[in-house]
């Protein structure tokens, strides 16, 4: 006597409404960068005379970071400044003496008016206010010609100075008091006197399919991930789509897509080369009717339980956004239905006899 086959035991999950996105993830890993990063070069050679940062340094913009010797530049625009201070004072008694000048001659001309003064008498006085007044103007060039040197001064002394172009921390420094700096020439890259990182502001800079990628916007929300912390995500938003496809050979050709990193907590601190991973949410729906992803077969079907709920049957389902977990449900299924979830046992077939196993939910 044949005896009736024993149920396969399946797990079931309920489906239910939620959130559902839509997801752009990147091809391969990416890279946490900061918005500004220098790596600072001296404009010419010398000898390291000071040096004001060490590795690790919170520095202001505009902070002297390292300086190279440059006495005799000192004591040229202290030079410079005493001739500005020396114009100043010989235009100030021309300019004095072309007032006074000016006076007479006004008052030489009122005499002669009234037949008191000769023609002669008020030729003199107007051609000695002339000559004054020019040259009034001709020390006011000069105080100019004396300025412009102290500015020259100024850039030749700040050539030998290295200062921070931005607020950052200091992650690198290439030189020690007493050695000598070479500036890079053209085309030769070497190692910068300082590296300067503005850690305020991070982004994360990943490849993405070129066939993804065109539904990618800038503003877009995106999710971030990282392996130093493995079990959290951040916010992001992207930034900035490249113009164009990097075509590597023997890469997939991407397209590299920047996320800004928003609102991070206080307690975690990034550092610039982290490896990162990216989501962009390109559509997202919420209290949508959704089933497990897994959980879907070839031709948008699932394995549901028949009305007398021990055996299985196919189901047609009309779908709408879907990620690797969720996938949204438009027709097919209702809430509250099961559907199969654990689809590597052969026997759980459409028609099957089943017993529901318990932790079956989708998490």
């Amino acid at each position: 006597m044949l005896r009736p086959a024993k149920p396969v035991e399946v797990r079931m999950t309920t489906v239910t409404t939620g959130l559902i996105e839509s997801l752009v993830s990147n091809t391969r890993s990416g890279t946490v960068k900061a918005c500004q990063r220098s790596r600072l070069s001296l404009a010419q050679g010398g000898q390291v005379s000071k040096l004001y940062v060490d590795q690790g340094d919170q520095v202001e913009s505009g902070a002297l970071l390292l300086e190279l010797w440059n006495d005799d530049l000192k004591a040229a625009l202290a030079q410079a400044d005493a001739q500005v201070r020396m114009a100043e004072l010989n235009k100030a008694s021309a300019c004095r003496q072309a007032e006074a000048d000016q006076r007479e001659a006004r008052r030489q001309r009122e005499l002669h008016n009234r037949n008191l003064a000769s023609a002669e008498q008020l030729d003199r006085a107007e051609t000695s206010a002339e000559i004054t007044r020019l040259s009034c103007q001709q020390n006011e060039a000069q105080v100019m010609q004396a300025k412009a040197n102290v500015a020259v001064q100024k850039a030749r002394l700040a050539q030998t100075q290295l200062t921070a172009p931005f607020a950052g921390i200091v992650a690198e420094v290439n030189g020690e008091v007493g050695e000598y700096a070479t500036p890079s020439p053209p085309g030769v890259a070497t190692p910068p006197a300082i590296d300067l990182i503005a850690d305020g502001c991070l982004y994360v800079r990943a490849p993405i399919d070129e066939v993804d990628a065109a539904a990618i916007r800038t503003g877009m929300p995106a999710r971030v991930s990282l392996d130093a912390f493995r079990d959290q995500s951040f916010n992001g938003i992207v930034t900035r789509i490249a113009p164009y496809v990097q075509d590597s050979e023997k890469q997939a050709r991407t397209v590299d897509v920047d996320v800004r990193l928003q609102d991070m907590p206080d307690d975690v601190h990034l550092l610039v080369g982290y490896s990162a991973d990216i989501e962009v949410i390109i559509e997202s729906a919420d209290n949508k009717l959704r089933v497990p992803s897994e959980a879907l077969l070839e031709g948008n079907k699932v394995l549901t339980l028949s009305d007398d709920g021990q055996t299985l049957k196919k189901q047609t389902l009309e779908l709408g956004l879907s990620n690797w977990t969720w996938s949204e449900v438009r027709s097919g299924l209702s809430d509250g239905q099961q559907v199969l979830t654990s689809l590597e046992n052969p026997a759980a077939v459409d028609g099957a006899r089943v017993k529901v196993i318990k932790g079956a939910e989708h998490e």
